[in-house]
């Protein structure tokens, strides 16, 4: 009976041992699993920036343009749509590509502007250099902002060209107060522009 017992005993100590050591087991597969594809998920970036991601596009593009001081046309208010005015405020300015969400719509070159309606919502505005000589440092020389459109409302974005020196420059895309905006455009030319073949 005492042996019994004792043989009993032994059996459950060692179907313990066993389910113990086979759970460290699947613990450990469990763990090697997650650690094997947890990497890949975390190094995922949904939102990796990217020029057309701050409303700039392709950089090989570049246009012509031409400017007339001679001629201030305002833009046609579109029924749903608002109204936006961009402007480059540095009289011996270079050609400014002005993008939105991912292409280019257009560019100004010195004191000059153009206009463009969006539809309403939140649309990336991107300005960048637009230089044949220097394209690898033009790509880093611009500036994006986020802008929320409402339909009937117009806007006024002024890109400014700060040099910091002969060979470092800077460019800030800011919206421009109403009043502000609209005198500053009085005093620019308008941009006709069309793509370079």
């Amino acid at each position: 009976m005492v042996r019994q017992a004792r043989l009993h005993r032994q059996s459950h100590v060692g179907k313990l041992r066993g389910i113990v050591a086979s759970r460290p087991t699947y613990v450990t597969k469990a763990i090697l699993i997650i650690l094997l594809f947890a990497p890949p998920v975390f190094a995922q970036d949904p939102a990796a920036p990217t020029p057309s991601r701050s409303g700039c596009g392709p950089s090989e593009a570049q246009f012509d343009v031409k400017t007339n001081d001679k001629q201030h046309p305002v833009a046609p208010s579109e029924v749903g749509k608002a109204v936006v005015y961009i402007f480059e405020d540095m009289v011996h300015g270079p050609t400014m590509r002005v993008g939105l969400d991912g292409a280019w719509i257009g560019a100004n070159k010195g004191k000059s502007y153009f206009f463009f309606s969006a539809d309403p919502g939140d649309h990336q505005v991107c300005t960048n250099w637009q230089s044949g000589t220097f394209k690898k440092t033009a790509k880093r020389i611009g500036s994006a902002i986020t802008l929320k459109a409402e339909a009937g409302k117009v806007y006024y974005l002024r890109t400014q060209v700060y040099e910091r020196s002969e060979q470092d420059h800077n460019v800030k895309l800011e919206p421009v107060e109403s009043a502000e905006g609209q005198f500053l455009i009085s005093a620019s030319s308008f941009s006709t522009f069309h793509p370079k073949k």
